[in-house]
């Protein structure tokens, strides 16, 4: 309970009545909704913000909260004064609104990071001594790659969710700690610990995972389970009790919050057990010289452990009212006008010949708001930079920090180089195929949610539409390795 409830005027966003027709559902009033952008072939246009999946618009109730609480910003913790006081109240109400956000378990602690990326390294750091991690080769970049100081096993791409499971089940199968398997194996004594890295819906073909299967799974043979659901919290709700994972990681800044915040959520065994991931005020809950000249250090045991140094308040509490507004809209209400949205656009394509939409799962795979494709003849810069300019469309083209993933989906070499959002070569660089085509080294996405509007979708539609049948209006060339309009 807050010190002080009425300091500070928050907004509260009225629950919505669910609707049969989610067609006929308003999106979520967001930032920028009507921003104007200019076109090269002259005029402006209402931009149309598709690509969610890399930084979501801000949502106009997280806006109006956090100007509400900015005049009374104040540093938190230990703080005499009004304000750090006030601050404190809410950052703690903040970490108590996630953790029901996410319906965490009592235990559970709830720590405040910079990022997804930032909390799987901070259970990276804090994994015990001779942890074996699995990952599958299509997690993203922040998923994939923090698990340098583990001995990891890199899973082939599964091709359909009850193959994913299997595939993990197999891999977790030769080291099982059960004395049948480890006589069967041939192994002695105990097996060490065990983390399973899986995310909850692709980053790139924007397909949900099995994350109950493979959370039981990774329980039946002694291991945890840690959630990447940067992609999956803005879309579904996420339950930590229901799913049976151990940890759950995600982004403010895809969960329509910006100002650089994100969560760590879950057991607090682990954490509580490893050195603090920064050293420093906050972390620490006494220090003392000892007579050798050194220092003595009793670091706290609650999330404070991992949270050194002046925390970034904004960014939480912003991540709060983004959960509270989520939550009160109503997940059905979102999730129907969701799927609402992807059948217009996955229909649109399916007309279009020359397009190809990449996916794992096949076209039935539920999934959310993310869907990447190739366009025959195109070069994935040229066609996104067209969409911009030309249209007023913003979208993501290249390898969306998912390297093996996108190669996979592609059919190319998994080693083959290239760089996050970049393509590797410009319209006209590239030898063409056997067929006479040119080769496609990345793929185009687009994404969408809850503040997206049926307009913005629909002039996707219709811009890709014309893009293949008629080209490009306008002439560009290459800069710093992008495709931009020619002047």
């Amino acid at each position: 309970m807050s010190t002080y409830p009425n300091a500070v005027a928050v907004t509260t966003a009225s629950a919505v009545t669910p609707t049969a027709d989610p067609a006929c559902a308003q999106p979520l009033p967001v930032l920028g909704r009507d921003v104007t952008v200019p076109l090269v072939t002259g005029g402006e246009v209402t931009y149309a913000a598709l690509d969610y999946a890399a930084s979501a618009p801000a949502l106009q109730r997280v806006w109006d909260d956090v100007a509400a609480y900015a005049p009374y910003y104040g540093s938190v913790h230990r703080g005499a004064g009004y304000l750090s006081q006030l601050s404190t109240d809410l950052f703690e109400q903040s970490r108590a609104t996630v953790a029901e956000f996410l319906d965490c378990r009592p235990a559970d602690q709830v720590v405040f990071t910079r990022s997804t990326t930032d909390s799987l390294n901070l259970l990276a750091a804090a994994l015990p001594a001779d942890c074996e991690v699995f990952v599958f080769e299509t997690e993203h970049h922040a998923s994939l790659l923090p698990w340098t100081n583990a001995q990891v096993t890199y899973l082939d791409a599964p091709r359909t969710p009850a193959q994913a499971v299997e595939i993990l089940e197999r891999a977790l199968a030769d080291r099982d700690p059960s004395p049948s398997s480890r006589l069967r194996s041939g192994r002695r004594g105990p097996q060490g610990p065990a983390l399973v890295c899986v995310t909850g819906a692709s980053n790139v073909t924007g397909e949900l995972w099995p994350v109950k299967a493979l959370a039981a799974a990774a329980h039946a043979h002694g291991a945890r389970i840690v959630l990447d659901a940067a992609q999956l919290a803005p879309h579904h709700p996420v339950s930590v009790q229901e799913l049976d994972v151990d940890w759950v990681a995600f982004s403010g800044h895809k969960l329509y919050a910006p100002f650089g915040s994100g969560v760590l959520a879950g057991r607090a065994d682990w954490l509580q057990q490893a050195q603090p991931y920064l050293a420093g005020g906050g972390a620490s809950r006494k220090v003392a010289r000892r007579e050798d000249g050194g220092v003595d250090v009793e670091w706290h045991t609650t999330a404070a452990r991992h949270e050194a140094g002046s925390p970034n308040v904004i960014g939480v509490y912003s991540i709060a009212s983004a959960c509270r507004a989520l939550t009160e809209a109503g997940f059905e209400n979102l999730v129907a006008r969701e799927r609402h949205l992807i059948a217009k656009v996955r229909e649109g394509l399916a007309e279009v010949p020359a397009v190809r939409v990449l996916s794992l799962f096949g076209d039935d795979a539920p999934r959310v708001g993310v869907i990447s494709f190739v366009v025959d003849g195109w070069n994935s810069s040229h066609f996104a930079a067209a969409l911009s300019a030309e249209y007023g469309i913003g979208v993501r083209d290249g390898l969306f920090c998912a390297h093996p993933l996108v190669r996979t989906l592609l059919g190319s070499e998994p080693q083959a180089q290239g760089e996050c959002g970049a393509p590797d070569a410009a319209p006209g660089e590239l030898p063409p195929t056997s067929s006479g085509g040119t080769p496609t080294l990345n793929a185009i996405r687009v994404s969408f949610g809850a503040g997206t509007p049926d307009e913005h979708v629909e002039r996707f539609v219709r811009a890709v539409k014309e893009l293949v049948a008629d080209g490009a209006k306008w002439q560009y060339r290459t800069e710093e390795g992008r495709c931009v309009p020619a002047v």
